[in-house]
Formats: structure tokens, C-alpha cells, sequence
């Protein structure tokens, strides 16, 4: 029995307290410090762990990737049974990432998974063997989707995605897919009309595709990625930036046939620019940066790496072939000091650059993030240098 109070009242009974290793609100301050591997075998220790992580808030942003061979389990008698993914609603991912799978594959995820239809907003195929057929279903299905992307995927072909994608996909993300090439772009240009990000990784693409944008990306479309499109030229460009005048994000990456006017182009039109890459742009020299510098004056982020070219030039007198190099260069990089607003910038294999010329980066005082890979200007007294002077900079060397 409880003893009297201070009062003479009767003390009221201690209720029994959870050990600290099972106190929920001890936990859930104490798994935020764990990473997402971590916090898979974490679960795994006892009930009252897995119930305080299976809280969606620890998995926000993440998406589970699962191989073919993850998504079934073998029976004793031999037969295959799809494995059970309550864990994975518990979490409530929005997104998932199948590799390998097949049209059938989708079938039994979308039929297993109760959440597929609705609750499942991103969707990522990778070397997998969907055909036209399976994509349509996968679409149809999975009413939800909005985001999608594609990769390695080389069983589907133009004419599925003119029967699939759907109006309400506002994210799409297409590379290394054989079968894509100009008419992929006229079916995304019509059947999405609300599409803000586009990537797309396509050798067959050309100039022309890039004109059947039409008003409504013009209005809706924010970020363009054409990544090692080796057939778009200057004229391409010109069609982006008619057609897609209010971009913020710009990449160019491999897209080996435009040129320093390609840049021009790119910098007098689209002034809303906050990220654009120019990295593996072989024709780009100093000239583009002076037109980077003159009129994207909101640039936040900029990419310039292996922007390295070498022409052969004749013979000199010792028969040996000579090769001038067409590169960025410290002059080039004089142009960017006047971007106050940079936050990042990827110089990572530009071998002309010397340690005088990046030193005065250090003008740029707003840095958070600088990449000097494979630069031989980027010596350990300018690493020291840039410590001192650029206290804030993440520099990679």
C-alpha cells in the first residue's frame, strides 16, 4: 500500500515506467541519427523497434530497390510465391525501383502490392524486359504514377508510349533505350501536357525532335536533361529555347556537336536558368563562359566538366602530329566571377586550368560546393588556400 502524502493524503501508485530500451519517445529521437541500412537491421531486433521505425517519417525520400529474383520465394515443392510487402506499406514508400523484372513481374507486384494503384507515386524500371504491352497495363493500373522513368529497358518501343503514358505524368526520365529516337519525343510532347522534368538519354535522337514541344511544356516544363544526345547540334538548341522558354534547369552533358553558340543561344534566351551542364562538351572554350557570365546572372549551379577538345593541326618539323587544344581555360574562368550568385561549380577534368587562375575563385564567396577532380592546377597549397578564404565551400579534390 502507498504511505501518506506530505498531506496525510495517500501517495498516488508509481506506475511502472518502459525500459529505455523500448521507450518509444527515447526512440524516436535516437533512430534519426541511423542511416537507411542502418535502420533496416535495426528493425530487426525486436517488435517495439520495428513498430517505432516502420514510421513512414524515417523512410521520406527513399525507394526501395528490388531485383526480380527479391520478389519471389521458392517453395518447397519448387513453386514460386510473391513475397509479402507489408513492410513496405507500413513505411509508406512512395516510390519503387524494379531491375530486371518482366511484364509478368509487374503484373504480380501490382496485384500483391496493395498500395500499387493508388499510393504509388515514382516508378523505376532499370534493365528490365517490359514490353508495349506491360507498359500500358503498368500505367493503366497504377493510377498514381506521376513520375517515371525508364532505363535499360530495350523490349518497349515508340509505339508504347503513344498507347501508355498517361496526362498526369509530370516527370519522365528515358535512357539507354534502343528503341527511342524522334517519335518518342512527338508522343511525350502530346501526351504530356503537364510534364515539368524531362530527361532523356538517347543516341538517335535529333534537332527536329527537339521542335515538337509544344505551348504547353513551354508553359509547364522546368528542366530539360539531354544527356549524350550526339546528334543535337546549335540547331536544337534553338528549338529548346523556343519552345521551352521558361527552364530553370539545363543540361547538355555528351551532346558533343554543340558549340560555343550553342551557349549563346542557351544564355540570351533562357534568363530563369538556375543549373546548367556543359560537362563533355568538347567545342565549348572560354568564349561560352563570357556568355554564361553576361546573361544568366541567376545561375546557381554550373557543370563544366572534360569540357576538352584537341584539333589536329599538320605536322611540325620533327613529323610529329600537332594538336591545339580547344578547352576552358584560366581566362574563361575570369567570366564567372561575376556570378555572385553561384552555389556550385564542377571543374572536374579541365587540365588547362593552373593554380593562379583557380585561386580566384575564392571571389566567389557564396561557393558551398566546389569539384577539382583531375585538375592538375589543383595543387595542396590551394587546397589550404581555399580552407582559409572559402571557410564554407564543400572542395572536392
Amino acid at each position: 500500500m502507498s504511505g501518506p502524502g506530505v498531506d496525510g493524503d495517500p501517495k498516488p501508485p508509481c506506475l511502472p515506467q518502459p525500459p529505455l530500451a523500448t521507450d518509444e519517445k527515447i526512440l524516436n529521437g535516437l533512430f534519426w541519427y541511423f542511416s537507411a541500412c542502418e535502420k533496416c537491421v535495426l528493425a530487426q531486433v525486436c517488435k517495439a523497434w520495428r513498430r517505432v521505425l516502420y514510421q513512414p517519417k524515417f523512410w521520406a525520400g527513399l525507394t526501395p530497390v528490388l531485383h526480380a529474383k527479391e520478389l519471389y520465394n521458392v517453395l518447397p515443392g519448387g513453386e514460386k510465391e510473391f513475397v509479402n510487402l507489408q513492410g513496405f506499406a507500413a513505411r509508406g514508400f512512395e516510390g519503387f525501383c524494379l531491375v530486371g523484372v518482366s511484364d509478368l513481374d509487374i503484373c504480380e507486384f501490382i496485384d500483391n502490392y496493395a498500395l500499387s494503384k493508388k499510393g504509388v507515386k515514382a516508378m523505376s524500371l532499370k534493365r528490365s524486359t517490359i514490353t508495349d504491352a506491360g507498359l500500358e497495363v503498368m500505367l493503366e493500373q497504377m493510377q498514381g504514377v506521376v513520375r517515371l522513368e525508364l532505363s535499360g529497358c530495350n523490349d518497349f518501343t515508340e509505339a508504347g508510349l503513344w498507347s501508355s503514358l498517361s496526362a498526369r505524368i509530370t516527370s519522365l526520365s528515358v535512357s539507354d533505350c534502343i528503341n527511342v529516337a524522334d517519335d518518342a519525343i512527338a508522343a511525350i510532347s502530346q501526351l504530356l501536357p503537364n510534364l515539368a522534368e524531362l530527361s532523356l538519354q538517347a543516341y538517335h535522337v535529333t534537332d527536329t525532335a527537339l521542335a515538337y514541344f509544344t505551348a504547353r511544356q513551354g508553359h509547364s516544363t522546368h528542366t530539360l536533361r539531354l544527356l549524350s544526345c550526339w546528334e543535337i547540334t546549335n540547331h536544337g538548341v534553338v528549338n529548346v529555347v523556343h519552345s521551352l522558354p521558361n527552364l530553370t534547369a539545363l543540361s547538355l552533358s555528351g551532346c558533343s556537336k554543340v558549340t560555343d553558340d550553342g551557349v549563346e543561344l542557351v544564355a540570351e534566351n533562357l534568363r530563369k536558368l538556375r543549373s546548367l551542364d556543359l560537362s563533355w562538351c568538347p567545342r565549348i572554350t572560354d568564349m561560352a563562359l563570357e556568355y554564361v557570365a553576361c546573361d544568366l546572372h541567376r545561375l546557381e549551379e554550373l557543370v563544366l566538366d572534360r569540357c576538352a577538345s584537341r584539333d589536329r593541326a599538320g605536322r611540325g618539323s620533327t613529323g610529329r602530329s600537332l594538336l591545339h587544344a580547344r578547352q576552358v581555360q584560366d581566362f574563361g574562368l575570369k567570366h564567372l566571377l561575376a556570378l555572385g550568385s553561384l552555389r556550385l561549380l564542377s571543374l572536374a577534368g579541365c587540365p588547362l586550368l593552373t593554380t593562379t587562375g583557380l585561386s580566384g575563385l575564392v571571389q566567389l564567396q557564396e561557393l558551398e560546393e566546389l569539384e577539382l577532380t583531375n585538375c592538375p592546377g589543383a595543387t595542396p597549397e590551394l587546397f589550404k588556400y581555399f580552407s582559409q578564404h572559402l571557410p564554407r565551400c564543400l572542395v572536392i579534390e
